[in-house]
């Protein structure tokens, strides 16, 4: 059997209109049944309101109750909440007489973390966005359900498949702790430098394919009177995914980054991750970053990119949807890799899904993101959020976007140098809040790349060093 590489996997799966070629240890866990072993529907498939056939064993495999009304917390951020209010409608079709509610919020840390020490936490909650759950903490405290049974579950709308069965392989990796499925990730995220392909287009310019030719662009493009960066200010871990995760790869692989994540000794002052922050540096030293960049929150910063103060931006593909009723005609944004030798790019599944263990209807909880993950409402999310997810043939007969057409090309070009986020971030909190407060610091010339690199090997030890943390590793 041939293997199926991710290039080849892109091309089988994500078929889409529009004239895109794709060439080139948990306590009270729920007793839903597995696949092949649930209770025969009490339901006839026919009864049902649904825009697709379901066969009679998808209709309930994880036993939800009658008539439950469960709760939904979820983040508000790039994705906005349609796509979440679409799979609940979805869930109320399947369930007549059930409901999950839908509360968007934001900072769900810390608002959801008290419910979580009271002992009644929501039913099911996207853990996104600046401020979300603290996942190590979390799973060392058995709060967080085992999503074993969902994976099992036949699917919604996929005959003859397992939830697992319908996503993309590999997937669902950064959703693993100690063994354990806890996490479920519905978009998969391109992360890169944006721009306008409509601009480039109209200046003649051509994307950088390194990190001189980054430096040069940036030089004509100042001369012009336009910044040619700028970056999400308060928040400018932006970067840190966006770009230096992708200098660094392009240098030495995955390996330093799983060095960081495994709290290797001395890995922030390995040579790839200095020289890797030292050329992000050369955009401050050159005074390419738009001014006044570093107090405007992320939607401020990318407002005044679509107004075009400045030429790029580190964003994952929810910036599309996100600026959307911002973007102006014509502007077709697009993706780039990070300059620098050879192909690669960070592409993962994100936005993570979680149901606690303590939930008052975890069979529910499990139920939505049955739903929210099927491939009726993965077309959905390409066609309404201009993003997709990890969801095969979720983009079939839907006209995608420039952003996502865009994401998708690079996914194809990068092959098998298609790696994933760095999980220190989701782990370990305190170093997340450093790594990122020292980032914002090294942005406007507050320290040196070095001093950026110490400070974060300094926290790192301290992680290690404390034996009240939970430590978790990696190998990919």
């Amino acid at each position: 059997m041939k293997k199926l590489t991710r290039r080849n996997f892109i091309r089988a799966s994500l078929i889409a209109s529009g004239g895109v070629a794709l060439n080139a240890c948990a306590p009270a866990q729920p007793a839903p049944g597995a696949a092949g072993d649930a209770p025969a529907a009490a339901v006839d498939p026919a009864d049902l309101d649904l825009p697709f056939e379901i066969a009679p064993d998808a209709i309930n495999p994880l036993n939800v109750p009658d008539n439950v009304t469960a709760e939904g917390v979820f983040f508000s951020g790039g994705y906005g909440h349609e796509y979440i209010q679409y799979a609940a409608d979805l869930f109320a079709k399947v369930h007549p007489g059930s409901k999950v509610t839908v509360e968007p919020i934001q900072g769900v840390g810390e608002k959801l973390r008290p419910r979580f020490v009271g002992g009644n936490p929501p039913d099911v909650i996207d853990n996104a966005g600046a401020g979300a759950l603290d996942i190590g903490a979390l799973m060392s405290e058995g709060q967080l359900l085992d999503l074993a049974p969902l994976f099992k579950a036949p699917s919604l709308d996929t005959p003859g498949k397992t939830v697992e069965e319908t996503l993309f392989p590999g997937s669902q990796a950064g959703g693993v702790i100690d063994g354990k499925q806890v996490v479920l990730n519905i978009a998969y995220t391109v992360d890169g430098i944006w721009y306008s392909k409509t601009l480039f287009e109209e200046k003649g310019w051509t994307y950088p394919s390194t990190w001189d030719e980054m430096l040069a662009l940036c030089e004509t493009i100042k001369s012009t009177g336009m910044s040619p960066w700028t970056y999400q200010g308060k928040y400018p871990d932006y970067m840190f995914a966006g770009v230096l995760m992708g200098q660094i790869y392009k240098r030495a692989g995955i390996k330093p980054m799983i060095d960081i994540d495994n709290l290797v000794d001395g890995a922030w002052l390995a040579d790839p991750v200095v020289e890797s922050v030292k050329e992000l540096y050369t955009l401050v030293e050159n005074d390419f970053i738009m001014p006044g960049t570093e107090g405007l929150n992320h939607t401020e910063a990318q407002a005044e990119w679509l107004k075009g103060k400045a030429v790029f931006i580190p964003s994952g593909s929810w910036l599309e949807n996100e600026m959307k009723d911002m973007t102006p005609p014509n502007f077709n944004m697009v993706v780039g890799e990070v300059p620098g030798p050879g192909h690669a790019i960070l592409a993962e599944a994100s936005e993570p899904y979680i149901v606690p263990a303590k939930a008052k209807n975890p069979e529910a909880g499990l139920e939505f993101l049955r739903c929210l993950i099927s491939k009726y409402s993965a077309r959905f999310f390409a066609e309404k959020i201009s993003s997709m997810m990890p969801v095969i043939g979720g983009t079939e007969g839907v006209k995608i976007s420039s952003g996502l057409e865009s994401a998708v090309k690079v996914v194809e070009i990068c092959g098998e140098n298609v790696f994933p986020f760095m999980r220190f971030g989701g782990w370990y909190n305190d170093l997340n809040k450093e790594a990122a407060a020292k980032m914002g610091e090294l942005l406007t010339g507050k320290i040196t790349p070095e001093q950026y690199c110490e400070a974060c090997q300094k926290m790192a030890d301290k992680v290690k060093a404390d034996p009240e943390v939970t430590k978790f590793t990696r190998t990919s």
